[in-house]
Formats: structure tokens, C-alpha cells, sequence
């Protein structure tokens, strides 16, 4: 298996083991860090289907979350080993909306829905690559 984790019917897994520094004093999981497990899963998708942020940077092209609405469900805790469920929703223009979950076996600990936005270097909205929808889609 992939560090990048897989995809499998559309969407995207990736595994991630909880450490002390994701965690409160109590040992459960701080409710910020459950957003970068999000960040870590839409980066790996596009990691896995071909995708690098480094060569998009180099073509002038980022991303921007726009948007993020949060539904924390329950914890995890220090040593749980987390899945991050990622898929694409809809894409249109310069604009991706992503559905996200954080789970525990079947456990729904976290959902997201995220709207990014495709912007070039000066911030300004810029349609997604072609390129990048195709790999997108074929992952």
C-alpha cells in the first residue's frame, strides 16, 4: 500500500496514526488537527492520482480553501489509527467541492464538506487544469 494511501470506488483512504502532539492534555484528539487529517487526505488524493503541489506551484496555480463546513461527532484519542475518506463532490471553473469524513472502523468521528478554490499566483480565480481534472478522475 501507498503512504498516499488508496482509492477505492471513488473515494480516497488514507490511514493516520494518532500521536501525543495531535492530541489535548486529556489525550483526546485537539479539534484543529482534524482539519490537517483533512488537509492530508485531499493533498495525498491529488498525490496519488498524479497530481503534486510543487508542480502546480510552478505553473502558478494553488489551491485556497473557500469554504469548510464542520461536523464533529465524537473523539479520538491518543494511538486510535484514523481513516481520512475523501471524494469529489462537484468540480465547475475554478471550484472543487470535497466531502471528507474522519472515522474509526465505521465510526464517524468528523465530517467536512470543503470548497477549494483554483487560484494563480496573484490569488485571482483561475479554471482547473484540464490536465488535472482528467487525473482527478481517472484515480
Amino acid at each position: 500500500m501507498s503512504l498516499s494511501g488508496h482509492v477505492n470506488d471513488g473515494v480516497h483512504h488514507l490511514d493516520i496514526r494518532v500521536y501525543y502532539e495531535d492530541t489535548d492534555f486529556s489525550g483526546i484528539v485537539y479539534h484543529a488537527n482534524y482539519l490537517k487529517f483533512c488537509e492530508r487526505g485531499r493533498s495525498d488524493m491529488l498525490r496519488l492520482a498524479g497530481v503534486h503541489h510543487t508542480d502546480l506551484a510552478g505553473q502558478g496555480v494553488h489551491f485556497v480553501v473557500r469554504r469548510m463546513e464542520c461536523d464533529f461527532r465524537a473523539s479520538a484519542r491518543i494511538d486510535d489509527v484514523v481513516r481520512v475518506e475523501t471524494c469529489l463532490k462537484q468540480s465547475s471553473g475554478a471550484k472543487l467541492i470535497l466531502a471528507q469524513a474522519v472515522k474509526l472502523a465505521d465510526r464517524v468521528l468528523f465530517e467536512a464538506q470543503v470548497t477549494l478554490a483554483v487560484v494563480n499566483g496573484a490569488g485571482r480565480p483561475q479554471r482547473i487544469p484540464a490536465g488535472m481534472m482528467r487525473a482527478m478522475s481517472q484515480a
